[in-house]
């Protein structure tokens, strides 16, 4: 092409794999006498080893030695995106020297290593309450050790996997709530990645169906608007996360005795931007800094002397536990600040994730009415909007 004097661009040149692929299709669909397509449900990977080129690109590794770090599941450090990540580093005089151009002809065959079958995955979404304050989002393990019996995570994809019949799955979710705070309202969006599924054709009706089993399954959790969605949709779930709004309801305690004119304050705050350092219980698992956040509205309800209830709707990512008991100083202002007294947080729930998506499932007939409580929190009428949103005496567990 040089010599020619044709400017090509890094895009314009074929890649040796995709030329392997043109020559491979037709002779595989020849022989089976099937037709080949690129992009299929149906996967069929064939694994070759070749060892006298092993070898090849291990001088890249004196170029770019951070290119090339040990990944899980993988056997060699030596993958695909490592090699042209490398390749992106050194110069073409460099990359001549150390390795002829074109190529050796190779003296030996590849040898077949293993063949497997595949189907794509299949992406599953839904919205998810949790009722319980002793239940976490993920298996919670500490030390190695199991803590919590069980999980959100867990409840959903148990009757996922066996319905499926896939070999593994990824959960992923529109933010995560404590252990000890329930998600009330429209719940939170969920997706789920199903692996390798022996089974992926599902009629709506036999998608509600799953959902009734995931639902009658525990009274911790409850699940709506269970659909199959595509991998890109699921995308939706993580645009602008930090630009929505959540919603929540407080349960505070004061340290100093309080009258109901003491909080009307609060009614009045509007958009207030506060600046969270990274709080202390979280510090082990995410990087030191300091985010900036809106308290977009806040609603005061008095209890009693040392206790109300404030509802907040604020920027998501708002670490409100810390926003209400300041984390030694850490956040600023806080809530002891603006009521010149020790406050903390006794009950958190999530009112809702202001996220549209996944699309509502309208429910059927017979399940319209109902309660988003466990059943065992039905009794004779469901509990008031009141005691959902703020219960003075703790729990409704």
């Amino acid at each position: 092409m040089r010599e020619k004097t044709m400017c090509l661009g890094k895009d314009d040149v074929i890649q040796v794999k995709e030329a392997y692929k043109w020559i491979l299709h037709s002779l595989v669909s020849q022989e089976l006498g099937v037709p080949a397509l690129a992009k299929s449900l149906f996967e069929v990977s064939v694994g070759f080893k070749h060892p006298e080129t092993d070898g090849d690109c291990h001088f890249l590794a004196a170029t770019c030695s951070g290119c090339f770090k040990p990944a899980k599941n993988k056997q060699s450090v030596f993958t695909r995106m490592a090699v042209v990540k490398a390749l992106e580093k050194i110069t073409e005089e460099s990359f001549r020297r150390k390795f002829s151009c074109p190529p050796k002809r190779p003296t030996t065959l590849c040898a077949l290593q293993e063949i497997q079958c595949l189907h794509v995955p299949v992406f599953v979404a839904g919205r998810y309450n949790k009722f319980s304050r002793t239940l976490p989002q993920t298996p919670w393990v500490i030390d190695g050790e199991r803590r919590m019996e069980s999980s959100v995570e867990e409840l959903i994809t148990a009757p996922l996997l066996s319905a499926f019949q896939a070999e593994g799955f990824n959960f992923s979710s529109s933010g995560r709530e404590d252990v000890d705070v329930r998600t009330l309202g429209n719940g939170r969006p969920f997706a789920v990645e199903l692996l390798n599924p022996h089974k992926a054709q599902f009629s709506t009706e036999e998608v509600h169906q799953l959902q009734e089993t995931i639902n009658k399954s525990s009274s911790k959790i409850r699940v709506r608007d269970l659909q199959i969605v595509t991998r890109e949709a699921v995308g939706h779930m993580k645009e602008g996360e930090e630009e929505k709004t959540k919603s929540y309801c407080a349960l505070i305690w004061t340290q100093r005795p309080i009258e109901e004119n003491d909080i009307e304050f609060l009614n009045d705050i509007k958009d207030l931007n506060i600046a969270q350092k990274t709080p202390l219980r979280v510090l082990h698992r995410r990087p030191l800094a300091v985010r900036q956040r809106v308290i977009h509205t806040m609603s005061a309800q008095y209890r009693d002397s040392h206790h109300f209830c404030l509802q907040l709707r604020t920027q998501a990512g708002t670490y409100i536990k810390e926003f209400v008991h300041g984390d030694f100083g850490r956040t600023r202002p806080n809530l002891c600040d603006l009521m010149k007294t020790e406050t903390d947080i006794l009950e958190l729930d999530v009112e809702s994730v202001d996220v549209d998506w996944p699309p509502v499932i309208p429910e059927p007939e017979s399940q319209k009415g109902r309660s988003s409580l466990p059943e065992h929190q039905h009794k004779d009428t469901p509990p008031s909007q009141e005691d959902i949103q703020c219960h003075p005496l703790g729990s409704l567990f």
